[in-house]
């Protein structure tokens, strides 16, 4: 897969991706569109599909095409071997013998919430039942709220997807003047800064304040300009925290839960380390040792970047995201927002190396705090989260109106497995055995753990080809 650039104009995502996205592909003006729809500036005749290799040059950090949103009669039905009971199931049985201590799975379709329920314990040392209301660690899922909440302000007129940070962030520096003034919000937001992947992540890990790793950011080195390449965040990601406290006046935390968790009745949801132990109940992070599962306490430290990995969500809670990012919540995420935020800016063939995405994708790429994938000819919203003790999922397909998202509090890969899963019975693709359960998979293919890279190519472990870091 090529991952083609220009140095100037939208480097185009793969075309593989583009074919899967391309019924729905319009060019926008530099905005997201008003609620009315289209931008008044927007030419009529911008409204019908075009190839947007051949597009004329934009501004290299605006998100450019998005999609909208199907109607009703496009969508198209589950297919018939889609069955909620076999996928609870599922979830139950990782649980049993504590393969895995806890899970919380949440699942929505056509605007209706088909199941929302917990599965396994809380805690190893304390047992509680999980149930819908049991609040996990949402680590890198975090992202997507951010994106959401900068689409709101510009949807707002108060921000600009290509809005310079220096613009919000005065004291912000890379490591060149052009570097500094060239990073606009969209860059942030599509991890296109320029830095390493995952630039002082270990520092963050040693339980360094935010605000002296973003000083720290002043003397990294680059890989490239700013808007010229991917490379996954966690400390650069969280600039769009002072982004949204500039443009909007309220601390990031205050304004994710007035704008998002609130009107969507998120109503366990927190940010936070002390938002989740302010739960009335929650799930205790678990690793392994020699005995079995050990009970921890939450780390603090992903928690101070909060953009990046600090919300906290039931499956309560999370239902109601899928159903919102799923376009049945406008009067909060009106239609074209979803559309700009789950629309492709740059590719990342490194998401295709291993276990199912190997098998399963032919093209992926990243948009605003999400991920997209071409899932065997099917378009995939989808992001991974992991950190010390939780590790999460979620996966949207547009063209069902369908979304699950699972959680759970134990360092394994197992329930990994659930979503090409999910994902092949919600389409009726040939089966596989991606889960090691009790099921009817029909394939000897035992994948219940992810096989390692393909030789050749710096792998991650099974966890991390799963999960993406935190």
């Amino acid at each position: 897969m090529k991952d083609k650039r220009t140095r100037r104009g939208i480097r185009p995502v793969a075309s593989g991706l583009l074919g899967v996205l391309m019924p729905f592909a319009l060019v926008s003006t530099a905005q997201t569109p008003t609620h009315a729809g289209l931008s008044s500036s927007t030419p009529a005749a911008a409204a019908l599909p075009v190839n947007l290799e051949n597009a004329p040059a934009q501004s290299p950090t605006q998100p450019m095409p998005y999609r909208t949103p199907l109607r009703p009669e496009q969508v198209q039905p589950l297919a018939a071997s889609f069955n909620v009971a076999t996928i609870e199931s599922w979830a139950e049985q990782l649980t049993y013998g504590n393969r895995v201590p806890g899970m919380a799975m949440a699942i929505v379709h056509n605007g209706r919430v088909l199941s929302a329920r917990g599965y396994g314990i809380t805690d190893i040392n304390n047992p509680q039942p999980v149930d819908a209301h049991t609040v996990f660690r949402l680590a890198s899922l975090s992202k997507a709220f951010a994106g959401t909440m900068a689409g709101l302000l510009v949807n707002d007129g108060t921000l600009r997807w290509d809005s310079k940070v220096t613009d919000y962030v005065p004291g912000f520096r890379l490591v060149t003047p052009e570097a500094t003034n060239a990073l606009t919000v969209a860059d942030v937001l599509s991890h296109r800064v320029g830095l390493s992947y995952n630039a002082y992540d270990r520092d963050v890990e040693a339980n360094a304040d935010y605000y002296s790793l973003t000083r720290k950011l002043a003397n990294a080195p680059l890989r490239c300009t700013p808007g010229d390449c991917y490379a996954y965040q966690n400390v650069a990601f969280s600039l769009i925290g002072d982004v949204v406290f500039a443009a909007s006046g309220n601390f990031y935390e205050q304004a994710v839960e007035k704008r998002i968790l609130k009107p969507l009745g998120m109503d366990d949801a927190s940010l936070g380390l002390a938002g989740i132990q302010a739960s009335s109940r929650w799930a205790r992070p678990h690793v392994r040792s020699r005995n079995g599962w050990v009970s921890l306490m939450p780390k603090p430290t992903y928690y101070r970047v909060a953009p990046a990995a600090g919300v906290n969500a039931s499956a309560s809670d999370m239902a109601q995201w899928l159903l919102a990012q799923t376009g049945h919540r406008p009067d909060v995420l009106p239609a074209p927002l979803l559309a700009t935020l789950h629309a492709p800016l740059v590719s990342t063939p490194g998401e295709m190396r291993s276990g199912w995405r190997h098998q399963r994708l032919d093209s992926a790429g990243y948009a605003l705090g999400w991920r997209v994938f071409d899932y065997s000819g099917h378009p995939v919203v989808f992001h991974a989260g992991a950190v010390q003790g939780y590790r999460g999922l979620l996966a949207m397909l547009p063209e069902r109106d369908f979304g699950v998202a699972i959680m759970w509090n134990g360092e394994s890969s197992l329930p990994s497995g659930m979503i090409p899963s999910i994902l092949d019975r919600a389409l009726d693709l040939p089966a596989q055995r991606w889960l090691d359960v009790d099921t009817d998979f029909g394939s000897d293919n035992l994948m219940a753990e992810e096989a390692p890279a393909p030789s050749g190519k710096k792998g991650a472990s099974a966890e991390r080809a799963v999960a993406s870091p935190h």
